[in-house]
């Protein structure tokens, strides 16, 4: 790689607890602005490239596959921006509680890289991992975020293969995570003495750089004009660990307590044919930070997920036939921990039912507001 000679930016959370709330109170009172006028700005800029695409296909009546792939990207980063907007306010808000357990950060690499498997594919970016064992302590939930929210920046800005190592620090011991990249191709006309180069510390950087302050981790961001390196350093290391260490305490439901949104940040699919039941999903998961989308069909389902795969599926009952099978079975395949929800039309709660050789979660459509969020979590936490 070559020498990082300009750093743009250093993140290092404050240890003191008396610095900590010193922080904490100034960003109750700066983050709520400077928070809503990047969002615009970030929200803007992707519409006004959709609408000028929408333009020119009003205009001609034509659009290219690319141009489509484009366009969908265009909407899909607003969309995202909003969501990862919302994460940023709850981290920089202090509203986060942890349930601290021993994690194999490798495999939840691995599992992070795999979810995305197809948008990668679909999206033609080259990942080139070099993965070390490292185990850390740390909360389940918050950890698997903030991978995520590394390759969402990385995805966003990457003009290249990305990079991906994680491997060890010496002194002092520390498990170190760290993806590069270049951010401007080789044939960049725009490069050159004074030209401007492109936003790194975009919304998904800002939110990276809060989850790792929620988990006390170093967080650093360097680039040469040309290749970013960004790097995040985990202290607390499984020799760290007591021998006696508990696991993550589930609570009523399947949530993990103390975590007011363990759902924050994960991607729904929705299957269902009818609008009464895409709205009940909808209103129930409103305040969750979950990222939703609907279909109405299997066939719309597997075409979706040809893009990207969902974190999890829910699906009506009256869909749940052969075909739906052989969709799960395919979609399982490929992501192991692919979770899945059924809403039905009997019942009063959520439930797990014996369906042939496996167990299938059901959530009555009747209770779909006070169940479905319980139903998730409960799924999402057995099948990871």
């Amino acid at each position: 790689m070559c020498a990082l000679t300009r750093q743009n930016l250093l993140y290092m959370p404050p240890t003191d607890t008396a610095a900590r709330r010193a922080l904490a109170a100034a960003t109750e009172s700066t983050v709520p602005t400077d928070l809503v006028a990047q969002v615009g700005s970030e929200v803007a800029v992707a519409m006004s490239k959709a609408l000028e695409r929408l333009n020119g296909l009003a205009t001609t009546g034509r659009i290219s596959r690319a141009g489509l792939r484009a366009l969908r990207d265009d909407l899909e980063l607003a969309r995202r921006v909003g969501m990862m907007a919302q994460q940023a306010s709850r981290f920089a808000s202090g509203r986060v509680t942890q349930a601290s357990e021993p994690l194999d950060l490798t495999a939840m690499l691995r599992e992070a890289l795999l979810q995305r498997g197809r948008e990668i594919e679909a999206r033609e970016i080259v990942v080139r991992p070099r993965l070390r064992a490292a185990g850390v302590i740390g909360d389940a939930t918050l950890t698997y975020a903030l991978l995520q929210a590394l390759l969402d920046w990385a995805f966003e800005h990457a003009r290249g293969p990305i990079d991906i190592e994680l491997g060890h620090g010496a002194w002092p011991a520390h498990a170190r995570l760290e993806c590069r990249f270049d951010f401007r191709a080789e044939d960049d006309s725009g490069y050159g003495a004074g030209a401007a180069a492109p936003a790194l510390d975009t919304m998904a950087w800002r939110l990276l750089r809060l989850t790792a302050d929620a988990l006390g981790l170093r967080c650093t961001q360097q680039d040469d004009g040309w290749r970013v390196a960004a790097a995040l350093e985990f202290p607390r290391t499984l020799a760290d660990a007591p021998a006696a260490l508990p696991q993550l305490d589930l609570g009523p439901g399947g949530a993990p307590v103390g975590n007011t949104r363990p759902l924050a940040g994960s991607h729904l699919l929705v299957v269902a044919a009818r609008r009464e039941v895409r709205k009940l999903v909808r209103e129930a998961l409103r305040a969750h930070g979950t990222m939703i989308d609907f279909v109405t069909s299997i066939e719309e389902a597997r075409v979706f997920c040809r893009g990207g795969m969902p974190h999890a599926m829910v699906i009506e009952s009256a869909l749940a036939g052969e075909a739906f099978e052989r969709l799960r079975a395919e979609l399982l395949t490929e992501l192991p921990t692919l979770a899945f929800v059924q809403i039905t039309e009997d019942g009063k709660g959520f439930e797990v039912r014996r369906n042939g050789t496996r167990e299938a979660v059901c959530v009555a459509r009747a209770a779909i507001a006070e169940s479905l969020p319980s139903a998730l979590v409960f799924e999402l936490a057995r099948c990871s």
